[in-house]
């Protein structure tokens, strides 16, 4: 079992060198920033940073070599996403209307009925997420079935050339961007599997993506308010706990009542603030506190210091 220290956003208060050593990591540091899409190549500020040597895994630039090459396989890839698209439509569309329940449900006097209702609700949206992660694990299973990837010669050489770099490097780290980018690149290099004991250093969207599922939320956008939604299952590398990097700028963490709904729909996975400076580190039998710490979203709509997170040491 690895260790896996999941960090806040890196631009403006970098953390990862402190965390490297406070682990006794190693390098070469073999890095994804697959998230970056075009930009995957600009690693010097982080090769700066942490003062060893890098190792450039470039998977976004190895998909885009696989899709040149092997035009069948970029056709099936394109036919998944497509229905993927039209499974996150209609799951978006069932999404809005339960959690407009939960909501309305939740301004309602208490009573015991009511009470009654309001966990049926909020059991509902529980259902839809896992049924979500069901057919896109189906999806994914029938794509590979039919498609193969691991005997594509255009993807089982660059899976190759991916286990010789991460061979020669003591540590891994997976950067933030398009965390969909980079969940699908990761997966389709197998890129979890060549993990093995070296520590894994994860922020932004490679924390999300580092966890048993990815959950994306911004209470702000230009197009207005919206849930949180599924994206997708995560590599599962620590348990417990989802992903929310930026939260401070993307969750409205003061609304008492829209805290506790995300609390209470994810249960027992703890909504983990993951803002600038701060960080978790599991090492496979327990969670211990990183520079600034991390924050929990908790059923009573409070956003607490995660002391109590439990084997949180």
């Amino acid at each position: 079992m690895s260790i896996v220290v999941l960090l806040g956003p890196q631009r403006y208060r970098p953390t990862l060198a402190e965390a490297f050593r406070h682990v006794n990591a190693e390098g070469p540091v073999a890095v994804v920033t697959a998230g970056w899409e075009e930009r995957e190549d600009e690693i010097d500020e982080l090769t700066e940073h942490l003062g060893c040597e890098v190792v450039n895994l470039r998977l976004y630039a190895r998909m885009e070599q696989v899709f040149e090459r092997d035009g069948a396989f970029l056709k099936g890839w394109r036919q998944r996403r497509r229905r993927r698209r039209e499974a996150r439509r209609a799951y978006r569309i069932r999404l809005r209307y339960l959690m407009d329940a939960v909501r309305r449900l939740a301004r309602l006097p208490h009573s015991p009925h009511v009470e009654e209702e309001r966990d049926d609700a909020l059991r509902a949206v529980r259902d839809l997420d896992e049924r979500r992660l069901a057919l896109l694990a189906r999806l994914d299973g029938e794509f590979d079935d039919v498609w193969q990837p691991a005997e594509r010669p255009a993807i089982a050489v660059h899976r190759a050339r991916v286990a010789e770099l991460v061979a020669t490097c003591g540590a891994m780290a997976f950067a933030g961007g398009n965390v969909g980018v980079l969940r699908n690149r990761l997966r389709t290099f197998a890129v979890a599997d060549l993990i093995g004991e070296r520590p894994l250093f994860a922020w932004s969207a490679g924390a999300m993506c580092a966890t048993e599922r990815i959950v994306v939320f911004h209470d702000s956008p230009p197009q207005g308010r919206r849930d949180p939604v599924v994206l997708d299952a995560g590599l599962a590398l620590c348990p417990d706990i989802v992903a929310l990097p930026h939260a401070s700028a993307r969750l409205d963490l003061a609304d008492e009542g829209r805290v506790a709904r995300f609390a209470l729909r994810f249960a027992p996975r703890v909504g983990v603030a993951l803002d600038d400076a701060s960080g978790l580190i599991w090492d496979g039998a327990g969670w211990e506190l990183f520079g600034d710490g991390a924050r929990g979203l908790r059923a009573d709509g409070t956003v607490t210091a995660m002391h109590d997170l439990e084997g949180a040491r």
